[in-house]
């Protein structure tokens, strides 16, 4: 088992083994206290993955922003995966977004396009068919796209409707982060943010709104509040994704209630794209690449650990498999899974020197 949960459970289960065997022997009362020394050990100090700095491969960088990348085996299968670190108090850094409009373009093309800033990362899901952004991206506090948030059920439930929020991370103005879930209907004007969990619902109802999901804001704002609902979610920039992977500092992956990879699909390891933060103020992006020999992608379980391991406190999935890259000052990090090369997408995040 990959993790510091699973090196923590086999632990324990070695000392219970030991107290089960009721010897006083010096040996086995040594060997009782060497576990109960590595269980009390950082487990950080124990799982932690071999990560390299790779500032100088990409530079140069600008201060407070650095790239790092690992090829340890993951669960003893090949692994290879690049994280980028920027501090968010830097005031050089200019956190972004970008979109097309009924259009897709590389991340190559969205660098070029956007005067070359130092990181391009892929971001939001979106339709093959009309190339839109299917989750919320917000720049300079403005709705650039908006989420899907109803699905219809198939099989014996075909006349069944579920309805979901979605995950988002934002950064404000004074530069801290948040993931949350988030209502963004086609229609929405601000985005409403659900810091305490993901709300849904089923029914048979073709159609959703904020009150399918907040009723009581209707009449009772104040619950609201107290649910831990923000009526505005004040971000200036914001890209969403799903599902949640992190938060309030444990593995908390919400797949099934965002409706994303629900069931079995959680254990499917694909290449990934992930972000988060940590509590020091640090935003972290992280890429897996996968679907080749040298590379098995990860599954959500196993990219949530890496996001913890590497300190974020909260994190959440963005669109992976062929759509995963991510360009540091324009080179690619890990290599596409689609043939062709970098799959064109409609909606990216950027790292940039600040106007």
């Amino acid at each position: 088992m990959f993790g510091r949960e699973g090196v923590y459970n086999k632990l324990l289960i070695c000392i219970n083994h030991f107290d089960s065997i009721h010897f006083n022997s010096g040996y086995f009362s040594g060997m009782k206290i060497v576990l109960y020394g590595l269980l009390l050990m950082p487990l950080t100090l124990i799982a932690q993955r071999l990560w390299v700095n790779k500032d100088s491969a990409f530079g140069p960088l600008p201060k407070g922003l650095h790239v790092y990348y690992s090829d340890a085996a993951l669960d003893g299968q090949p692994f290879r995966a690049y994280y980028v670190r920027g501090q968010l108090k830097e005031k050089n850094l200019q956190f972004d977004t970008d979109s097309t409009t009924n259009r897709r373009l590389t991340p190559q093309q969205f660098y070029e396009r956007n005067n070359q800033p130092f990181v391009v990362v892929n971001g939001t899901f979106f339709s093959f068919t009309s190339n839109k952004n299917l989750n919320t991206l917000i720049k300079g506090g403005k709705i650039l796209a908006h989420d899907e948030h109803i699905r219809a059920l198939k099989g014996t439930d075909t006349l069944l409707y579920h309805k979901h929020l979605a995950s988002a991370i934002g950064i404000t103005k004074r530069r801290k982060a948040d993931v949350a879930w988030v209502y963004n209907g086609q229609r929405s004007k601000h985005v409403v943010a659900f810091q305490n969990g993901p709300e849904q619902r089923t029914d048979s109802i073709n159609n959703v709104s904020l009150y399918t999901f907040a009723p009581e804001m209707h009449h009772l704002p104040k619950t609201e509040k107290r649910r831990g609902i923000q009526a505005k979610w004040r971000v200036q920039t914001a890209i969403g994704g799903g599902p949640v992977l992190l938060h309030d500092g444990a593995i908390r992956i919400t797949n099934n209630e965002e409706g994303k990879f629900v069931g079995k699909a959680i254990n499917d390891k694909h290449p990934r794209t992930a972000m988060g933060y940590t509590a020091d103020g640090n935003l972290i992006i992280l890429v897996v690449e996968g679907r080749n020999p040298s590379a098995g992608g990860a599954s959500l379980l196993q990219l949530a650990q890496l996001m913890k391991e590497l300190g974020c406190v909260e994190a959440l999935n963005l669109d992976g498999g062929g759509s995963t890259c991510l360009l540091i000052n324009g080179k690619e990090t890990v290599k596409p899974s689609d043939k062709e090369g970098q799959r064109p997408v409609p909606g990216v995040f950027l790292i940039r020197i600040r106007n």
